[in-house]
């Protein structure tokens, strides 16, 4: 299988050149994924204001909540995929993705439809504010009808990342960016079509996308040993149970955190426009140092997959190491530049007088969620390359919902900080998995 050209063996060769070659090109994709979404904040804050930038940041997290069961799910496939390619099981790895496929995109159909007619109740639920609830109704009606896209790039990614392929998705990725980035400026500043101009900008991006991978991949399907007939789509039981096993809590954790972070924001919402805005801001730069160390997180846990299921576990201790120098170095650069120009990275989102002058104090929050998305390469790079799910649900409640929520209550409301309390309490929440994932390394259980 190491033959294969859509297959990567990670088992062989230097642990920190497969490492960084590995997470190269996922590291500009989504690094792509970032801006295209900084985009849609930056033009329509420049053209619109603080109410349009309220709304795509409201928009965003409801969003992101949508989102939980393809980033669950898909990355359940990513470990299993990658464990079947170290372990060479060809008939498992057809079985695999087909399941995936399936699965995947009738749970965004039903995801649609159910979001479709709770619309207004989710808008309320995160305390939308009544200036900003029009456009942001906009932009959460367009997303919903373009999550089919997303978690079908979810499962698409998910699939050639466990085979050892960072490439290819950032060719996909790098389409969607381009083209979103491109329809942002001619459909809200040019056209006029407000927040659902960025709405349709993200969809149709994301929609051609999509559409150029599933077409690759039957292109090149021999390559990689899937046919495409509508018989292998039929899912298979014992990888069903297998998927839906490791991706249930995988999903949890990802829908905890992401709860836990719309109660934040509708506390944070509570307080007006501008604080929304200003959370906006916030979400978009921690967006970019989360998504960029994500991409080390997911090369160590590839290469950590396929090195458990090739029983190599010498060389564990070395990606993880590998992995969280560079995720801890690229914190501090970006808290370098964050701490020294935050006026330039503010005003790159908004020229709203009222929304920059209480920006600063979104600073420290934005540090600290540099330095904890760095300590959760280490954490995450163990935790999901093992594929061990009783401890991604550990993860889920401990970070996603106590921790998130209590801290953030705790500064906020009850020691009267308000929302930049709502902010230092979410980021010291981020710290939480490296303590998880540490105990379970030394514990040597990932072994098994």
């Amino acid at each position: 299988m190491a033959k294969n050209s859509m297959v990567k063996d990670l088992t062989v060769g230097s642990v920190p050149k497969l490492l960084f070659t590995f997470a190269a090109p996922l590291f500009i994709s989504n690094a792509l994924q970032a801006v295209y979404n900084i985009v849609d904040m930056v033009v329509v804050g420049q053209v619109i204001g603080g109410t349009g930038m309220s709304a795509v940041a409201i928009g965003g997290n409801v969003l992101q909540i949508l989102t939980f069961l393809a980033m669950g799910f898909s990355s359940a496939g990513q470990v299993i995929i990658a464990r079947e390619v170290g372990s060479n099981d060809k008939m498992a790895l057809r079985k695999t993705i087909g399941t995936m496929f399936t699965l995947l995109l009738s749970m965004a159909l039903v995801v649609s439809i159910v979001c479709f007619f709770l619309r207004d109740w989710l808008l309320n639920l995160v305390n939308t504010p009544a200036e900003s609830y029009a456009y942001t109704m906009d932009y959460t009606l367009i997303c919903i009808v373009g999550l089919v896209f997303i978690y079908g790039y979810n499962v698409v990614s998910a699939i050639m990342r466990g085979m050892g392929d960072s490439k290819r998705p950032f060719m996909f990725v790098a389409i969607a960016a381009i083209m979103n980035m491109i329809l942002d400026v001619i459909f809200v500043a040019y056209f006029k079509m407000e927040v659902a101009g960025a709405a349709w900008a993200t969809v149709i991006g994301q929609g051609f996308s999509f559409i150029y991978a599933i077409f690759y991949l039957y292109r090149h399907r021999d390559t990689f040993e899937f046919d495409f007939k509508p018989k292998s789509f039929i899912p298979d039981k014992k990888m069903l149970k297998r998927i839906t096993s490791l991706g249930i809590p995988m999903a949890l954790q990802s829908a905890a955190i992401s709860i836990s972070m719309t109660v934040v924001a509708a506390w944070v919402n509570s307080f007006g426009v501008i604080a929304s805005a200003i959370a906006g801001i916030l979400g978009k730069i921690n967006m970019m140092m989360g998504i960029l160390s994500n991409a080390v997180t997911t090369a160590a846990a590839s290469m950590v997959g396929q090195n458990l299921g090739a029983r190599k576990y010498d060389r564990v201790p070395k990606i993880l190491l590998w992995g969280a120098s560079g995720s801890l170095v690229l914190a501090i650069i970006c808290s370098a530049i964050i701490w020294k120009f935050p006026n330039v990275i503010f005003g790159l989102f908004t020229k709203d007088a009222a929304v920059l002058a209480g920006a600063s104090v979104i600073i420290l929050p934005a540090i600290l969620n540099f330095m904890g998305a760095a300590t959760r390469c280490f954490a995450f790079g163990i935790i999901n390359g093992s594929g061990n799910s009783k401890l991604n649900l550990a993860v889920a409640i401990l970070d996603g919902v106590i921790s998130r929520i209590g801290l953030a209550y705790l500064l906020g409301w009850a020691m009267g900080m308000g929302p930049q309390g709502f902010w230092l309490g979410d980021a010291l929440a981020g710290f939480v998995p490296f303590f998880i994932g540490g105990i379970f390394y030394a514990s040597g259980k990932w072994k098994a």
